[in-house]
């Protein structure tokens, strides 16, 4: 666990190659108000039901969107649940809510914030962009009639800031590279924050493993991981083969938190029936995943608890990447530049102490390597005290 003593001094660090967000503000936001939140690779909310934990994710996971280029009224399907219990409208029968990060890399610590109106129509009403004490994009809703914010950004040439107009329903930061033409120093540095926000944001992976549907056959498609993960078994039958390293590392991970003995973890293509694709004897298209007991008897998946159906499929996600999981990255940017964040609400959800002890030491490994941060959720952060890396944020009801 992460934590400074009373008067101590951390020391300078190097400045990371790889962009990410090391703090997460919800100055008004659901249950928070001027809260913020510091990230490290590892990280975990805790805290009893009714403390914040879930909506300080979701808002992690607003962020992340907003920063992929999605409008405002697909990440807050209902904004309103989003205002503060008690905040009350102004005298035009405004509500709204605030959240914002910071992202740190090569360009140093860059601050975004963004204010939202959630009553009586939803649209982005402020948003600022700072780096090194400078602003460098700020937008305000200067006219309520029309569908826009008016925005400025640093130039530092002939003219210190450019004017124009932005769409109100989605974030300005990821548009800055259509509109500035980066021919001044200051054009440039806006370029470069707004794009290391952009990167620390994008590739993000929400993962909330649901067991029932995991217990199921289901059709061969993308490979992909679905963020319930119940296409897991259509996962296996392509990772398997794909990385074998990466796959003798989940089996030893399932060996030491499923019960019984385990020599592997495949998938395989299911026996069709009459009226069914294939015919009779034939494949039905649809694939299961199994235990291999290494006795001659293979266990479907359908047959474990949920706890270890859960403790499955998140070190399934820590193991792979990108390229498995059903992600929004930023393509135009090195894949050895960006890092993949899990969202994991609900992190301990019916594991056991052996499996949310061997799953959160598993994440600590892969998120030490720097290409795989983690923010989870728990009821109680007490089991963590002894693994190094993990970042504990208490919160209180």
């Amino acid at each position: 666990m992460t934590a400074l003593s009373p008067g101590s001094r951390a020391q300078p660090e190097a400045r990371p190659d790889r962009p990410s967000v090391v703090e997460l503000r919800l100055t008004a936001f659901a249950a928070h108000r001027r809260a913020g939140f510091p990230l490290g690779p590892l990280s975990l909310f805790a805290g009893p039901s009714g403390s914040g934990k879930s909506s300080a994710l979701r808002a992690y996971e607003a962020l992340a969107r907003l920063g992929g280029g999605a409008e405002l009224d697909e990440v807050f399907p209902d904004p309103v649940a989003c205002v503060p219990e008690r905040a009350r409208p102004d005298a035009q029968r405004r509500r709204g809510f605030r959240i914002g990060c910071t992202a740190d890399g090569p360009e140093g610590p860059v601050r975004l914030d963004v204010a939202v109106q959630a009553e009586p129509e939803l649209r982005i009403v402020g948003e600022r962009l700072t780096a090194g004490g400078l602003t460098l994009l700020e937008t305000a809703l200067r006219d309520p009639g029309q569908r826009s914010v008016q925005a400025a950004w640093h130039t530092a040439g002939s003219s210190p800031v450019t004017r124009a107009p932005l769409p109100d329903d989605r974030l300005g930061t990821p548009l800055l590279p259509l509109r500035v033409a980066g021919k001044t120093d200051g054009q440039r540095q806006v370029l470069a924050a707004a794009e290391q926000m952009v990167v620390a944001l994008r590739s993000v992976f929400a993962c909330d493993p649901m067991p029932r549907s995991m217990r199921r056959a289901v059709p061969l498609g993308a490979g992909r991981l679905l963020r319930g993960c119940g296409n897991l078994a259509e996962v296996l039958w392509r990772t398997r083969s794909e990385c074998g390293r990466r796959h003798g590392l989940l089996v030893d991970a399932v060996r030491a938190g499923c019960a019984g003995p385990v020599r592997d973890l495949l998938a395989e293509r299911q026996p069709g029936g009459i009226g069914r694709i294939g015919g009779v004897g034939g494949m039905d298209g649809t694939v299961q995943a199994l235990l291999d007991r290494g006795d001659g008897l293979r266990t479907p998946l359908g047959r474990l608890g949920d706890g270890e159906l859960r403790y499955l499929a998140l070190s399934l996600v820590l193991l792979t990447g990108p390229g498995v999981l059903e992600v929004d990255t930023a393509g135009e940017v090195p894949a050895a530049l960006q890092t993949l964040t899990v969202l994991a609400d609900g992190f301990d959800r019916d594991l056991d102490v052996r499996q949310r002890e061997g799953l959160v030491r598993l994440a600590a490994r892969m998120c030490e390597r720097g290409h795989i941060r983690l923010v989870g959720a728990v009821s109680d952060a007490s089991w963590v005290a002894g693994v190094g890396g993990v970042t504990v944020v208490d919160l209180e009801p």
